[in-house]
């Protein structure tokens, strides 16, 4: 096989035990983004199987994949913009997410349409700046008070929740308490209150509420590995591991120029392998040999630019790497996540999430 996902589905188990562990509020299980590239049915379903009372999308498109492929478990989508399918969701007991008075009109217009009513959960903006009622707060209780909808949960999201000292984490706090006294002072009391994310979950317990939201941490990945440590300090299990087969090995002569612009050559006699993996396999172009792969015993890095469809790491002259070897981009061997991650100057959600769907889930 040419380049494979290896999925482990214990780690994610594991993960998610660990977490209970923390918190008495129910876990919601983020499966968004193709469940953060480790697939989205299978995680779905080890999530539930490991205790998992929730699940939390993005795209209403995958909360009804999941309805269709026979999970009944509460499901709530919260990026569904206005020409999004709420009458599907609807009719499929999706919860719908209402960062908005346009939201809320739209979303009960459906429900009025299938003779079904809605369940919501109203987002607030506590100071992310992103989703969530903010400038339409006053005009949306008086909307809400009388419309035809379940409103199932309340909830906002942390902008800094991996920073734990940050002071924009208690104000985001106290933001979303007074906006929560003042619903229920217009007599609406949702069941579901939630707030915290990976990050606030493993350092914020006031923050837990009704049910937490594992995203990051459920695949076994810290938030912050330089606010709150490695995924092996904070006692989590890494769940992805990338593979990739040699295409070729060869010996080449010092002095030999690299790739796409020769911006790198050989600096002695030594052997050269092709990974069959590229940058639309989702391999960062950006990378360096400050990163690489682990084959016939050893690390192996990038040598010259990344391909499209391949990159060449210099596996050294003594080196028994043959051609057909698979070699571990990354996993538990030798290059982790993280360290692909600040090769590309980037964060590790970026890194798993970016792995194409032509490279196969194995699950494990």
């Amino acid at each position: 096989m040419r380049a494979y996902v290896e999925v482990n589905l214990k780690a994610i188990k594991n993960n998610i035990a660990l977490v209970r562990g923390k918190t008495s509020a129910q876990i919601l299980a983020v499966v968004k983004a193709d469940a953060y590239g480790h697939g989205l049915v299978p995680v779905a379903k080890c999530a539930i199987e490991s205790g998992a009372s929730w699940l939390g999308v993005a795209l209403l498109e995958e909360a009804i994949t999941l309805r269709e492929s026979g999970i009944s478990t509460p499901i709530i989508s919260w990026l569904t913009p206005p020409s999004s399918d709420f009458k599907k969701a609807i009719e499929l007991d999706i919860d719908l997410s209402i960062p908005s008075l346009k939201h809320l009109e739209l979303i009960v217009a459906a429900g009025k349409a299938i003779g079904k009513r809605p369940r919501v959960h109203i987002e607030i903006d506590t100071g992310m700046g992103r989703g969530g009622l903010l400038g339409e707060w006053a005009e949306f209780l008086i909307a809400i008070s009388g419309a035809e909808v379940d409103v199932v949960g309340f909830w906002s999201h942390f902008a800094r929740a991996d920073e734990p000292d940050e002071i924009a984490n208690s104000n985001q706090l106290a933001e979303f308490e007074s906006k929560l006294a003042e619903l229920i002072g217009i007599g609406i009391n949702p069941k579901y209150i939630h707030f915290a994310n990976s990050a606030a979950t493993l350092t914020n317990s006031k923050s837990h509420k009704d049910i937490i939201r594992l995203g990051i941490a459920m695949y076994g990945l810290s938030p912050d590995v330089n606010s709150l440590g490695t995924s092996t300090q904070l006692d989590l299990e890494t769940a992805m591991t990338l593979k990739a087969e040699l295409h070729l090995v060869k010996r080449v002569p010092a002095g030999s120029p690299i790739g796409y612009g020769a911006t790198e050559s050989t600096a002695r006699d030594t052997k050269l392998a092709i990974v069959s993996m590229g940058y639309s396999d989702g391999i960062p172009r950006c990378t360096s040999n400050s990163t690489g792969v682990f084959v016939g015993g050893a690390k192996a890095p990038i040598i010259g630019r990344v391909s499209m469809d391949q990159f060449v790491v210099d596996l050294g002259p003594d080196s028994n790497a043959q051609s057909g070897d698979i070699a571990e981009v990354f996993g538990g061997l030798g290059y982790s996540v993280d360290d692909w991650a600040s090769a590309a100057g980037t964060i590790n959600y970026e890194i798993v999430t970016r792995i194409a769907s032509r490279v196969p889930r194995i699950y494990v």
